[in-house]
Protein backbone atom coordinates (compact mmCIF):
# COMPACT_ATOMS: atom_id res chain seq x y z
CA UNK A 1 0.00 0.00 0.00
CA UNK A 2 1.66 3.45 -0.73
CA UNK A 3 2.11 6.07 2.07
CA UNK A 4 0.29 8.80 2.16
CA UNK A 5 2.42 11.91 1.52
CA UNK A 6 3.34 14.58 3.97
CA UNK A 7 0.50 17.01 2.76
CA UNK A 8 -2.59 15.04 2.45
CA UNK A 9 -1.88 14.12 6.17
CA UNK A 10 -1.61 17.88 6.92
CA UNK A 11 -4.30 18.86 5.14
CA UNK A 12 -6.51 15.59 6.78
CA UNK A 13 -5.09 17.23 10.00
CA UNK A 14 -6.55 21.01 9.12
CA UNK A 15 -10.17 19.74 8.51
CA UNK A 16 -10.47 17.76 11.81
CA UNK A 17 -8.62 20.22 13.37
CA UNK A 18 -11.52 22.67 12.16
CA UNK A 19 -13.88 19.72 12.45
CA UNK A 20 -13.02 19.50 16.38
CA UNK A 21 -13.31 23.89 17.05
CA UNK A 22 -16.80 23.78 16.13
CA UNK A 23 -17.57 20.44 18.15
CA UNK A 24 -15.75 22.05 21.17
CA UNK A 25 -18.23 25.07 20.92
CA UNK A 26 -21.30 23.36 20.65
CA UNK A 27 -20.38 20.66 22.83
CA UNK A 28 -18.86 23.07 25.42
CA UNK A 29 -15.67 21.30 25.57
CA UNK A 30 -13.81 25.14 25.03
CA UNK A 31 -12.06 24.96 28.14
CA UNK A 32 -11.16 21.37 27.63
CA UNK A 33 -9.70 22.30 24.05
CA UNK A 34 -7.60 25.06 25.98
CA UNK A 35 -6.24 23.05 28.47
CA UNK A 36 -5.09 20.06 26.61
CA UNK A 37 -5.47 20.38 22.77
CA UNK A 38 -3.99 24.06 22.17
CA UNK A 39 -0.42 23.33 24.19
CA UNK A 40 0.44 20.56 21.19
CA UNK A 41 0.41 23.30 18.93
CA UNK A 42 1.86 25.80 20.20
CA UNK A 43 4.96 22.98 21.05
CA UNK A 44 4.83 22.28 17.25
CA UNK A 45 5.63 25.74 16.51
CA UNK A 46 7.96 25.71 18.65
CA UNK A 47 10.19 22.88 17.35
CA UNK A 48 9.70 24.39 14.21
CA UNK A 49 10.91 27.83 15.50
CA UNK A 50 13.43 25.85 17.36
CA UNK A 51 14.93 24.39 14.65
CA UNK A 52 14.88 27.88 12.41
CA UNK A 53 18.40 29.72 13.61
CA UNK A 54 20.73 26.48 13.10
CA UNK A 55 19.33 26.18 9.47
CA UNK A 56 19.68 29.69 8.64
CA UNK A 57 22.97 29.45 10.03
CA UNK A 58 24.17 26.21 9.26
CA UNK A 59 22.86 26.18 5.59
CA UNK A 60 23.75 30.03 4.39
CA UNK A 61 27.48 28.80 5.46
CA UNK A 62 26.79 25.82 3.34
CA UNK A 63 25.35 27.38 0.40
CA UNK A 64 27.85 30.20 1.03
CA UNK A 65 31.13 28.50 1.39
CA UNK A 66 30.23 26.09 -1.77
CA UNK A 67 30.77 29.30 -3.90
CA UNK A 68 33.84 29.84 -6.07
CA UNK A 69 34.03 33.63 -5.52
CA UNK A 70 32.92 36.38 -4.00
CA UNK A 71 31.42 38.11 -7.44
CA UNK A 72 28.90 35.36 -7.49
CA UNK A 73 27.51 35.62 -4.07
CA UNK A 74 26.79 40.01 -4.67
CA UNK A 75 25.31 38.89 -7.98
CA UNK A 76 22.86 36.61 -6.16
CA UNK A 77 22.24 39.35 -3.61
CA UNK A 78 21.59 42.32 -5.53
CA UNK A 79 19.27 39.74 -7.42
CA UNK A 80 17.20 39.07 -4.72
CA UNK A 81 16.97 42.27 -3.09
CA UNK A 82 15.43 43.99 -5.93
CA UNK A 83 13.40 40.77 -6.73
CA UNK A 84 11.82 40.97 -3.17
CA UNK A 85 11.91 45.17 -3.56
CA UNK A 86 9.73 45.03 -7.19
CA UNK A 87 7.61 42.33 -5.96
CA UNK A 88 6.85 44.42 -2.33
CA UNK A 89 5.96 47.58 -4.24
CA UNK A 90 3.71 45.56 -6.49
CA UNK A 91 1.97 43.69 -3.83
CA UNK A 92 1.19 47.09 -2.21
CA UNK A 93 0.18 48.46 -4.99
CA UNK A 94 -2.38 45.93 -5.61
CA UNK A 95 -3.98 46.39 -2.19
CA UNK A 96 -4.31 50.19 -2.65
CA UNK A 97 -5.88 49.61 -5.99
CA UNK A 98 -8.39 47.43 -4.76
CA UNK A 99 -9.22 49.00 -1.15
CA UNK A 100 -9.59 52.35 -3.43
CA UNK A 101 -12.14 50.54 -5.53
CA UNK A 102 -14.39 48.52 -3.04
CA UNK A 103 -14.25 51.17 0.09
CA UNK A 104 -15.04 48.74 2.66
CA UNK A 105 -14.21 50.82 5.59
CA UNK A 106 -17.01 53.58 4.65
CA UNK A 107 -19.68 50.75 5.30
CA UNK A 108 -18.34 49.94 9.07
CA UNK A 109 -20.87 51.66 11.22
CA UNK A 110 -19.64 54.18 14.58
CA UNK A 111 -21.21 52.09 17.63
CA UNK A 112 -18.99 48.99 16.19
CA UNK A 113 -16.00 51.05 15.98
CA UNK A 114 -16.42 52.70 19.63
CA UNK A 115 -17.01 49.08 20.48
CA UNK A 116 -14.17 47.33 18.99
CA UNK A 117 -11.70 50.31 20.96
CA UNK A 118 -12.61 49.20 23.72
CA UNK A 119 -12.77 45.05 23.82
CA UNK A 120 -9.25 45.66 22.17
CA UNK A 121 -7.60 48.41 24.11
CA UNK A 122 -4.99 46.04 25.36
CA UNK A 123 -3.57 45.04 22.09
CA UNK A 124 -3.76 48.45 20.81
CA UNK A 125 -1.76 49.53 23.79
CA UNK A 126 0.93 46.75 23.30
CA UNK A 127 1.06 47.41 18.93
CA UNK A 128 1.59 51.23 19.65
CA UNK A 129 4.27 50.72 22.56
CA UNK A 130 6.45 48.23 20.19
CA UNK A 131 5.76 50.85 17.49
CA UNK A 132 7.03 53.93 19.83
CA UNK A 133 10.05 52.07 20.19
CA UNK A 134 10.66 51.44 16.40
CA UNK A 135 9.93 55.19 15.81
CA UNK A 136 12.26 56.42 18.21
CA UNK A 137 15.20 54.91 16.14
CA UNK A 138 17.43 56.79 13.91
CA UNK A 139 16.83 56.30 9.81
CA UNK A 140 19.81 54.28 9.86
CA UNK A 141 18.93 52.34 12.72
CA UNK A 142 17.64 49.32 10.50
CA UNK A 143 20.80 49.34 9.30
CA UNK A 144 22.24 49.38 12.70
CA UNK A 145 20.36 46.45 13.48
CA UNK A 146 21.56 44.04 11.14
CA UNK A 147 25.19 44.20 12.33
CA UNK A 148 25.00 42.12 15.77
CA UNK A 149 27.31 43.06 18.99
CA UNK A 150 26.60 39.54 20.02
CA UNK A 151 25.89 36.11 18.11
CA UNK A 152 24.18 34.01 21.08
CA UNK A 153 22.11 36.47 21.79
CA UNK A 154 21.30 37.32 18.11
CA UNK A 155 20.74 33.30 17.90
CA UNK A 156 18.19 33.54 21.32
CA UNK A 157 15.75 35.60 19.79
CA UNK A 158 13.63 34.87 16.46
CA UNK A 159 13.34 38.36 15.90
CA UNK A 160 16.86 39.42 15.23
CA UNK A 161 17.10 36.72 12.00
CA UNK A 162 18.58 39.50 10.10
CA UNK A 163 21.61 39.40 12.47
CA UNK A 164 22.09 36.06 12.31
CA UNK A 165 22.30 35.95 8.71
CA UNK A 166 24.87 38.71 8.25
CA UNK A 167 27.35 36.49 10.73
CA UNK A 168 26.25 33.63 8.69
CA UNK A 169 27.17 35.73 5.11
CA UNK A 170 30.21 36.90 6.59
CA UNK A 171 31.19 33.67 7.96
CA UNK A 172 30.72 31.90 4.52
CA UNK A 173 32.50 34.85 2.71
CA UNK A 174 35.87 34.14 5.24
CA UNK A 175 35.95 30.63 4.05
CA UNK A 176 35.70 31.56 0.06
CA UNK A 177 38.78 33.69 0.39
CA UNK A 178 40.44 31.02 2.41
CA UNK A 179 42.65 28.35 0.65
CA UNK A 180 40.78 25.20 0.27
CA UNK A 181 43.39 22.85 2.64
CA UNK A 182 42.80 25.52 5.85
CA UNK A 183 38.85 25.15 5.53
CA UNK A 184 38.49 21.76 4.60
CA UNK A 185 38.20 20.78 8.51
CA UNK A 186 35.47 23.49 9.02
CA UNK A 187 33.35 22.27 6.22
CA UNK A 188 33.32 18.97 6.82
CA UNK A 189 32.07 20.06 10.24
CA UNK A 190 29.38 22.45 8.40
CA UNK A 191 28.30 19.62 6.14
CA UNK A 192 27.71 16.77 8.83
CA UNK A 193 25.37 19.47 10.68
CA UNK A 194 24.02 20.77 7.99
CA UNK A 195 22.57 16.85 7.51
CA UNK A 196 21.86 16.39 11.10
CA UNK A 197 19.56 19.79 10.85
CA UNK A 198 17.91 18.39 7.30
CA UNK A 199 17.26 14.94 9.84
CA UNK A 200 15.64 17.30 12.97
CA UNK A 201 13.91 18.91 10.44
CA UNK A 202 12.56 15.50 9.28
CA UNK A 203 11.68 14.02 12.75
CA UNK A 204 9.41 17.20 13.47
CA UNK A 205 7.12 16.97 10.48
CA UNK A 206 6.11 13.51 11.26
CA UNK A 207 4.14 15.51 13.96
CA UNK A 208 2.87 18.48 11.59
CA UNK A 209 -0.34 16.19 10.91
CA UNK A 210 -1.33 16.50 15.25
CA UNK A 211 0.36 20.21 15.46
CA UNK A 212 -1.70 21.46 12.58
CA UNK A 213 -4.88 19.53 14.08
CA UNK A 214 -4.03 21.34 17.81
CA UNK A 215 -3.47 24.91 16.32
CA UNK A 216 -7.13 24.86 13.87
CA UNK A 217 -9.01 23.31 16.85
CA UNK A 218 -8.11 25.87 19.55
CA UNK A 219 -7.98 28.81 16.73
CA UNK A 220 -11.53 27.71 16.25
CA UNK A 221 -12.25 28.17 19.97
CA UNK A 222 -10.15 30.99 20.48
CA UNK A 223 -12.07 32.90 17.84
CA UNK A 224 -15.65 31.85 18.41
CA UNK A 225 -15.81 32.22 21.90
CA UNK A 226 -18.66 30.84 23.25
CA UNK A 227 -21.44 32.24 21.33
CA UNK A 228 -21.22 31.07 17.50
CA UNK A 229 -23.56 33.78 16.63
CA UNK A 230 -21.44 36.44 18.03
CA UNK A 231 -18.92 35.21 15.90
CA UNK A 232 -20.65 35.34 12.64
CA UNK A 233 -21.95 38.81 13.22
CA UNK A 234 -18.42 39.55 13.68
CA UNK A 235 -17.50 38.33 10.96
CA UNK A 236 -20.22 39.84 8.86
CA UNK A 237 -19.58 43.02 9.74
CA UNK A 238 -15.71 43.06 8.40
CA UNK A 239 -16.78 40.58 5.21
CA UNK A 240 -16.00 43.42 2.76
CA UNK A 241 -12.60 44.14 4.09
CA UNK A 242 -11.51 40.50 4.30
CA UNK A 243 -12.82 40.16 1.29
CA UNK A 244 -10.92 42.51 -0.23
CA UNK A 245 -7.74 41.21 1.61
CA UNK A 246 -8.12 37.99 0.15
CA UNK A 247 -8.56 38.85 -3.31
CA UNK A 248 -5.50 40.94 -3.51
CA UNK A 249 -3.95 37.81 -1.94
CA UNK A 250 -5.58 35.82 -4.62
CA UNK A 251 -4.51 38.55 -7.42
CA UNK A 252 -0.82 37.91 -6.04
CA UNK A 253 -0.75 34.22 -6.30
CA UNK A 254 -3.18 33.70 -9.88
CA UNK A 255 -2.17 36.36 -11.36
CA UNK A 256 1.77 37.97 -10.48
CA UNK A 257 3.17 35.27 -9.22
CA UNK A 258 2.01 33.19 -12.86
CA UNK A 259 3.89 35.83 -14.57
CA UNK A 260 7.01 36.27 -12.85
CA UNK A 261 7.25 32.17 -12.88
CA UNK A 262 6.56 31.75 -16.92
CA UNK A 263 8.86 34.77 -18.19
CA UNK A 264 11.87 34.55 -15.89
CA UNK A 265 12.05 30.78 -14.20
CA UNK A 266 10.86 29.06 -16.90
CA UNK A 267 8.46 26.83 -14.93
CA UNK A 268 5.00 25.51 -15.18
CA UNK A 269 2.67 27.26 -12.63
CA UNK A 270 0.95 24.47 -11.44
CA UNK A 271 3.79 22.42 -11.27
CA UNK A 272 5.34 24.99 -9.02
CA UNK A 273 2.13 25.01 -6.71
CA UNK A 274 2.02 21.51 -6.41
CA UNK A 275 5.42 21.66 -5.65
CA UNK A 276 5.06 24.20 -2.45
CA UNK A 277 1.99 22.96 -1.58
CA UNK A 278 3.39 21.54 1.44
CA UNK A 279 4.86 24.34 2.37
CA UNK A 280 1.57 26.57 2.04
CA UNK A 281 0.06 24.36 3.82
CA UNK A 282 1.98 24.54 6.98
CA UNK A 283 2.22 28.32 6.50
CA UNK A 284 -1.54 29.01 6.54
CA UNK A 285 -1.26 26.41 9.97
CA UNK A 286 1.51 28.22 11.67
CA UNK A 287 0.90 31.78 10.02
CA UNK A 288 5.18 31.88 10.37
CA UNK A 289 7.41 32.50 7.59
CA UNK A 290 10.22 31.95 9.88
CA UNK A 291 8.86 28.31 11.36
CA UNK A 292 7.71 26.98 8.16
CA UNK A 293 11.35 27.90 6.60
CA UNK A 294 12.60 24.47 6.44
CA UNK A 295 9.94 23.26 4.59
CA UNK A 296 9.90 25.88 2.04
CA UNK A 297 13.48 24.85 1.80
CA UNK A 298 12.95 21.56 0.99
CA UNK A 299 9.75 21.86 -1.16
CA UNK A 300 11.50 24.54 -3.49
CA UNK A 301 14.62 22.53 -3.56
CA UNK A 302 13.51 18.85 -3.76
CA UNK A 303 10.06 19.65 -5.45
CA UNK A 304 11.39 22.48 -8.18
CA UNK A 305 15.04 21.80 -8.46
CA UNK A 306 16.54 24.73 -7.29
CA UNK A 307 19.97 24.30 -5.90
CA UNK A 308 21.07 24.29 -2.62
CA UNK A 309 23.44 27.32 -3.17
CA UNK A 310 20.57 29.43 -3.87
CA UNK A 311 17.99 28.38 -1.25
CA UNK A 312 19.89 28.55 1.29
CA UNK A 313 20.75 32.32 0.64
CA UNK A 314 17.57 33.20 -1.18
CA UNK A 315 14.78 31.86 1.14
CA UNK A 316 16.06 32.96 4.66
CA UNK A 317 16.97 36.37 3.27
CA UNK A 318 12.90 36.44 2.00
CA UNK A 319 11.86 34.66 5.11
CA UNK A 320 13.21 37.71 7.01
CA UNK A 321 12.44 40.97 4.13
CA UNK A 322 9.84 39.56 1.97
CA UNK A 323 6.60 40.47 3.26
CA UNK A 324 4.44 40.58 0.09
CA UNK A 325 0.97 39.30 1.64
CA UNK A 326 1.69 41.56 4.90
CA UNK A 327 2.48 44.30 2.90
CA UNK A 328 -0.70 44.31 0.79
CA UNK A 329 -2.43 43.70 3.89
CA UNK A 330 -1.04 46.63 5.57
CA UNK A 331 -2.20 49.01 2.27
CA UNK A 332 -5.56 47.32 2.58
CA UNK A 333 -6.01 47.98 6.07
CA UNK A 334 -4.56 51.52 6.44
CA UNK A 335 -6.89 53.01 4.11
CA UNK A 336 -10.00 50.41 5.10
CA UNK A 337 -9.38 52.55 8.65
CA UNK A 338 -9.12 55.61 7.48
CA UNK A 339 -12.61 55.65 5.46
CA UNK A 340 -13.85 53.85 8.63
CA UNK A 341 -12.78 57.26 10.59
CA UNK A 342 -14.16 59.54 7.47
CA UNK A 343 -10.67 60.21 6.37
CA UNK A 344 -9.97 60.70 2.97
CA UNK A 345 -6.46 60.13 1.66
CA UNK A 346 -4.93 62.15 -1.05
CA UNK A 347 -2.05 60.90 -3.63
CA UNK A 348 0.65 61.67 -1.79
CA UNK A 349 -0.67 59.88 1.55
CA UNK A 350 -0.70 56.81 -0.13
CA UNK A 351 2.38 57.17 -1.66
CA UNK A 352 3.42 57.27 1.56
CA UNK A 353 1.98 54.37 2.57
CA UNK A 354 3.55 52.81 -0.35
CA UNK A 355 7.31 53.49 1.08
CA UNK A 356 6.65 52.79 4.96
CA UNK A 357 4.94 49.44 3.75
CA UNK A 358 7.88 48.19 2.19
CA UNK A 359 10.41 49.58 4.47
CA UNK A 360 8.17 48.08 7.50
CA UNK A 361 7.40 44.50 5.67
CA UNK A 362 11.69 44.67 5.31
CA UNK A 363 11.67 45.28 9.61
CA UNK A 364 8.75 43.13 10.21
CA UNK A 365 9.98 40.16 12.16
CA UNK A 366 8.82 36.44 10.55
CA UNK A 367 6.54 35.54 13.05
CA UNK A 368 2.77 35.32 13.70
CA UNK A 369 1.42 38.70 14.39
CA UNK A 370 4.46 41.23 13.68
CA UNK A 371 2.49 42.94 11.07
CA UNK A 372 0.11 44.43 13.30
CA UNK A 373 3.14 46.28 14.73
CA UNK A 374 3.93 47.66 11.54
CA UNK A 375 0.95 48.31 10.63
CA UNK A 376 1.06 50.91 13.78
CA UNK A 377 3.69 52.97 12.05
CA UNK A 378 2.12 52.63 8.59
CA UNK A 379 -1.27 54.49 9.98
CA UNK A 380 0.80 56.65 12.11
CA UNK A 381 2.70 57.54 9.03
CA UNK A 382 -0.19 59.10 7.32
CA UNK A 383 -1.36 60.72 10.61
CA UNK A 384 -4.38 58.04 11.37
CA UNK A 385 -5.27 56.84 14.95
CA UNK A 386 -3.39 53.89 16.46
CA UNK A 387 -6.56 52.89 17.95
CA UNK A 388 -7.94 52.11 14.30
CA UNK A 389 -6.29 49.06 14.62
CA UNK A 390 -9.17 47.77 16.83
CA UNK A 391 -11.53 47.83 13.73
CA UNK A 392 -9.43 44.71 12.29
CA UNK A 393 -8.11 42.75 14.93
CA UNK A 394 -11.29 40.54 15.07
CA UNK A 395 -10.54 38.91 11.53
CA UNK A 396 -6.91 39.57 11.74
CA UNK A 397 -5.43 35.82 12.59
CA UNK A 398 -7.73 34.06 9.59
CA UNK A 399 -6.32 36.95 7.26
CA UNK A 400 -3.04 36.22 8.55
CA UNK A 401 -2.70 32.78 7.65
CA UNK A 402 -3.41 33.59 4.49
CA UNK A 403 -1.10 36.40 3.93
CA UNK A 404 1.83 33.64 5.01
CA UNK A 405 0.79 31.48 2.70
CA UNK A 406 1.69 34.61 -0.10
CA UNK A 407 4.70 35.61 1.54
CA UNK A 408 6.11 31.87 1.46
CA UNK A 409 5.30 31.50 -2.13
CA UNK A 410 6.27 34.93 -3.01
CA UNK A 411 9.94 33.96 -1.61
CA UNK A 412 9.86 30.59 -3.56
CA UNK A 413 8.98 32.83 -7.01
CA UNK A 414 11.95 34.61 -6.48
CA UNK A 415 14.06 31.77 -5.68
CA UNK A 416 13.44 29.90 -8.72
CA UNK A 417 13.38 33.43 -10.56
CA UNK A 418 17.10 33.50 -9.27
CA UNK A 419 18.16 29.98 -9.44
CA UNK A 420 16.98 29.68 -13.32
CA UNK A 421 19.06 32.95 -14.08
CA UNK A 422 22.12 31.45 -12.34
CA UNK A 423 21.87 28.29 -14.53
CA UNK A 424 20.89 26.33 -11.09
CA UNK A 425 17.53 25.38 -12.03
CA UNK A 426 17.32 21.54 -12.28
CA UNK A 427 13.68 21.47 -14.13
CA UNK A 428 12.47 18.74 -12.44
CA UNK A 429 8.66 20.09 -12.78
Amino acid sequence: MKKLALHWKILIGMVLGIAWGFISIKAGWNEFTTDWVKPWGIIFINLLKLIAVPLILVSLINGISNLTDITKLSRIGLKSISLYIISTVIAISVGLILVNATQPGKLFPENKREAFQEKYQFNIEKSRANSEMVKKQGPLQKIVDIVPDNLFSSMSDNSKMLQVIFFAILFGIAMVMLPTNQIKAVKDVVNSLNEIVLKIIEIIMRAAPYGVFALLGSLIVDVAGEKMDDTLDLFAALGLYALTVILGLLILVVFIYPIFIHFFAKVKYLKFLSGIFPAQLLAFSTSSSAATLPVTMECVEKNLGVSKEVSSFVLPLGATINMDGTSLYQAVAAIFIAHAFGFELTLSMQLTIVLTATLASIGSAAVPGAGMVMLVIVLESIGLPAEGIALIFAVDRPLDMLRTVVNITGDSTISSIVAHSEGKLNHIV
